[in-house]
């Protein structure tokens, strides 16, 4: 006989946990959600065996049951679960079940993350937050690698959640993967500010919490302008270098403009010059960032010759014959 929709008994109320060790999370168990293939193998009745799905509503139809809400249960709460609903139809059920394909890991990023946002991560492999950071564009200068914060839905099906403080300086220095835990469908990672830049800023911004490789355009008087894929954090000489230089005459190495988009909408345009001896320095010559945009503007010489070229070709629409007028007007003025 087939029932209604069955929930899995409330659980009692648990003590509150805001924190938790971090290595507690290491030993967390995957919690069914939406978009979870099982496979339900029970021994003493084949006939009711096979595949199951847990649907966006948190239900699975099992048969000879009907809708059972697996969503937030463990594989093992799962299994206790089922076995309880079926000695309501078997005399004694034994069943096993079984994760087949997991569903998409989405996770939240928040705080001092270039791009925050909701992120997919379940690329091949099991994700970690290191690599939720790099989806995310990697962390901000401003970043407090002190004091990141993993939140984390707790077992059962009432929404209940649990924190640990992770410390990424501390997986830099002396490589402690404790503070790179791997991640579950719906975790929140929420990366603090500093009140003060950290020392270790550069090094951190060439480590592996942002990503790989970046895009940048390098626009203007270079030999390739145009976008220009680089190694994380390049400095922004060695991307003019990479776009094949700056042109001998035409370009004004004292002139060069950094462009950039700030994650809150705003631009930032700041001047460079050009200095082959240089290395990496904030101030003379920052590491650029996905998406930045590099310009080498003219030099005097270049903008004459220019204006010179303008006049000098061939005046076949009436379009060009106004615009020498209007050259011709502005040089006897």
């Amino acid at each position: 006989m087939a029932c209604g929709l069955l929930a899995a008994p409330a659980a009692a109320p648990a003590v509150p946990l805001p924190e938790v060790p971090v290595a507690s999370v290491q030993n967390d168990s995957y919690l069914l959600g939406p978009g979870d293939k099982l496979e339900l193998k029970i021994f003493d009745a084949p006939e009711l065996s096979g595949a199951l799905a847990v649907l966006n509503d948190g239900t699975a139809s099992v048969p000879l049951i009907g809708s059972v809400r697996l969503t937030g249960l463990s594989i093992s709460q799962a299994s206790t679960w089922l076995t309880f609903l079926y000695r309501r139809q078997l005399l004694r059920p034994q069943l096993l079940l079984q994760l087949v394909a997991p569903r998409p890991i989405r996770v939240a990023l928040v705080g001092e993350v270039e791009r925050p946002g909701l992120y997919s991560v379940s690329d091949g492999g099991l994700p970690t937050v290191v690599d939720a950071l790099q989806k995310a564009g990697g962390i901000t200068l401003n970043a407090n690698l002190n004091q990141v914060i993993l939140q984390r839905r707790l077992p059962g099906e009432q929404p209940r959640y649990k924190q640990a403080s992770l410390n990424l300086l501390q997986l830099l220095r002396s490589g402690d993967q404790l503070q790179n835990p791997f991640l579950f469908d719906g975790d929140t990672i929420s990366v603090g500010r500093a009140e003060q830049p950290i020392p270790e800023a550069l090094e951190v911004a060439a480590a592996n919490f942002s990503p790989q490789r970046i895009r940048v355009n390098v626009v203007g008087e270079v030999k390739a302008p145009g976008a220009v894929e680089l190694q994380a954090s390049t400095p922004l000489i060695q991307a003019v270098m990479a776009a094949g230089g700056p042109i001998a005459w035409r370009a004004n190495r004292g002139n060069v403009e950094l462009l950039r988009i700030n994650r809150n909408g705003t631009a930032v345009r700041e001047r460079f010059s050009l200095n082959l001896s240089l290395g990496a320095s904030n101030s003379r010559n920052p590491p650029l960032r996905d998406g930045d945009t590099v310009i080498v503007n003219r030099s005097g010489l270049a903008v004459a010759s220019d204006a010179i070229n303008a006049i000098g070709q061939p005046l076949s629409s009436v379009a060009n014959i106004w615009t020498l007028i209007r050259l011709v007007n502005s040089s006897s003025n």
